[in-house]
C-alpha cells in the first residue's frame, strides 16, 4: 500500500513543505513541493499565522497519513533555534488538530537515510532526492529538498521498504546501518 507522507523543514523565514507517495518497494513519487516564506519585517504572530495557514491548506489538500518534521537541534544562534522551534510547534499543532501522527527526525538521520552518510552536505542530499524521485531538475531552495528528504526518510524508516534486499546478513542495507548508528548517537546526546 502506498504511504503518503508530508515532510516539513521548519523555519520562520523559509518553511519547506513536501508531499511524497512511497510504495512498499521504496519507490517514491513527488506529489507536491514548495516553500512558505515570511518577511522578517512582519511581527512574529503574523509570520507564524502565515506558516499555519499554509500548512493547514497543504494538509487539507494532500491529506497525508503522517507528517515528518525536522527535529529542532541546538545551534549557536539562539534566535534561529527559537524561530525554528516556534514554526515546528505551529506545524505539529496543525497535524494534531486533524489526528495526523507526527514523527520527528534529526538532520543526521535524514542525511544517513537518503545518502547513506549522516555527515552529507545539502548538495548531496539534494542530488539524492532528485535521483530518488526521478526529477529532471533539483528542487530549490534547499528547504524544499530538505522537506522532500524528511518525507522519504520517514516512509523508508517505517517499513515501506520491507522488500529491499539487505547486505551483510544484518537485515539492514548499508544506508540503514549508517542511519541506525546516527540515531544511536543522537539518543546519546539527549
Amino acid at each position: 500500500m502506498t504511504l503518503r507522507v508530508m515532510g516539513v523543514d521548519p523555519g520562520l523565514t523559509r518553511c519547506g513543505l513536501a508531499v511524497v507517495d512511497v510504495e512498499p518497494n521504496r519507490r517514491a513519487t513527488l506529489v507536491a513541493v514548495g516553500v512558505v516564506g515570511t518577511p522578517a519585517d512582519h511581527s512574529l504572530d503574523r509570520r507564524l499565522l502565515m506558516i499555519a495557514e499554509s500548512v493547514d491548506a497543504w494538509l487539507d489538500l494532500h491529506t497525508p497519513a503522517v507528517l515528518a518534521v525536522e527535529r529542532v537541534f541546538s545551534q549557536l544562534n539562539v534566535s534561529t533555534v527559537m524561530g525554528t522551534a516556534q514554526a515546528s510547534g505551529v506545524v505539529i499543532a496543525a497535524a494534531a488538530r486533524r489526528g495526523i501522527p507526527v514523527a520527528l527526525h534529526t538532520p543526521t538521520e535524514v542525511k544517513a537515510a537518503v545518502t547513506g552518510n549522516g555527515q552529507s552536505d545539502k548538495a548531496a542530499v539534494t542530488k539524492m532526492v532528485t535521483k530518488i524521485l526521478r526529477l529532471t531538475t533539483a528542487p530549490t531552495p534547499a528547504d524544499a529538498a530538505d522537506a522532500l528528504a524528511l518525507a522519504i526518510t520517514h516512509a523508508w524508516r517505517t517499513g515501506s521498504s520491507a522488500s529491499v534486499r539487505t547486505q551483510g546478513g544484518t537485515g539492514q542495507t548499508a544506508a540503514q546501518r549508517l542511519w541506525a548508528d546516527a540515531e544511536a548517537k543522537a539518543r546519546r546526546r539527549r
